[in-house]
């Protein structure tokens, strides 16, 4: 007991009983409830699922991926197809691994209603994604992919056709510690015969990478060479190669048919009599941003007309830009070209989704009727 200055008792005032929200209380509908507290802060994966039918991919799919000449049924059942394609294309949305797919698809609840799983269902494991990725790339199934969605986005009118826009980005890889002999050999196309006698380091090693330097910066690995739509920025065509490959050769396969009539920027790495000579055999009109040369330097006219252009050609750099921030998806962690191939065709298949679910949201587009997913 405590006194007071006159020595009368003071009494300890009682503890005041809090009551807290209740947990560890499990509800009939809780995982409703969470669903839409996600959708109401916006969920991402939950407006991606609402404007793109995934079913479309499943004929294609079925028929490449499954083993449709089993004689029993015995053994296992596979994963659905549709359900381990959209897992890959959760990897190149959110930049995981194989094992970060199977973890996060495990611990996040977006991720498995975006798959369709339920409480009960078993989740892919990391192996099981990587050899359906691996199956995925050897086939090159990601550029038909990439191809019936662009029809779909066609016939959605939303590839507006009134010109077209060309650049390329770098994709970097792990850099790769060799000895200045492996380098030269690489470079030289021999790195085939390199570590012959150690093949699980040569397992390890990027033999299709390449380096290269741009505005003092280095880089390694390989190039997303992408023909974007100008009116809608939706990806229309694609090219990936090794890092030290310019820009400009790959114009001319990234360009065609469906390119006729219709303006092209690019900026002034694609500049070139050759180039010039090469859009106006295919009826396409060159808007490409004009070159200084040394003791040439641009007239004022010139520096007008490339500020005209470069109005047009810097939407571009909004998709790549979505695409690096966004996705995180301009640095990859596998090796060789054929996987760095397949993931650049998945980055810009789900790139090109993404863009979709902008158009539908923002009303950025007049679109036909979109079918609900």
């Amino acid at each position: 007991m405590r006194y007071n200055g006159g020595m009368e008792p003071m009494t300890r005032p009682q503890a005041q009983t809090i009551h807290y929200k209740p947990t560890g209380e499990v509800g009939l509908f809780d995982t409703q409830e969470k669903l839409d507290k996600l959708a109401a802060l916006g969920n991402p994966l939950q407006r991606l699922a609402e404007v793109v039918d995934f079913e479309m991919f499943r004929p294609r799919l079925e028929a490449a991926m499954l083993n449709t000449e089993r004689k029993s049924a015995a053994g296992a059942r596979p994963y659905d197809v549709v359900l381990l394609f959209k897992t890959v294309l959760l990897k190149r949305l959110y930049h995981l691994s194989d094992e970060q797919a199977e973890y996060q698809t495990n611990d996040r609840l977006s991720f498995r209603e975006f798959l369709g799983l339920s409480s009960g269902d078993r989740v892919p494991d990391s192996r099981t994604i990587w050899a359906f990725q691996e199956r995925l790339g050897r086939l090159r199934l990601e550029e038909e992919l990439f191809e019936l969605f662009k029809s779909h986005l066609c016939a959605l009118g939303l590839l507006v056709n009134e010109g077209r826009i060309v650049d390329a980005s770098f994709v970097e890889v792990p850099r790769q510690r060799n000895t200045r002999q492996e380098n030269e050999a690489i470079k030289a196309g021999q790195g085939a015969q390199l570590w012959t006698g150690q093949p699980r380091k040569r397992s390890q090693k990027d033999t299709d990478a390449r380096w290269t330097k741009k505005n003092n910066t280095t880089h390694y690995g390989y190039k997303d060479h992408a023909k974007i739509d100008s009116a809608s920025k939706l990806i229309v065509s694609y090219e990936a190669t090794s890092a030290e490959v310019h820009d400009s050769q790959k114009l001319d396969a990234l360009t065609g048919e469906e390119d006729r009539n219709q303006p092209l920027h690019a900026d002034s790495a694609y500049a070139s009599e050759e180039s010039e000579k090469m859009l106006k055999g295919k009826g396409i009109t060159a808007q490409i941003n004009e070159r200084a040369y040394r003791n040439k330097p641009l007239t004022d006219e010139q520096k007008a007309a490339n500020k005209v252009k470069s109005k047009t050609r810097a939407r571009v750099e909004h998709t790549f830009g979505f695409i690096t921030n966004s996705m995180n998806g301009f640095f990859l962690r596998t090796i060789g070209l054929p996987r760095a191939r397949c993931a650049i065709g998945l980055i810009n298949l789900a790139y090109n989704m993404c863009r979709l679910e902008q158009i539908v949201r923002l009303k950025l587009l007049p679109l036909k009727e979109l079918a609900p997913a």
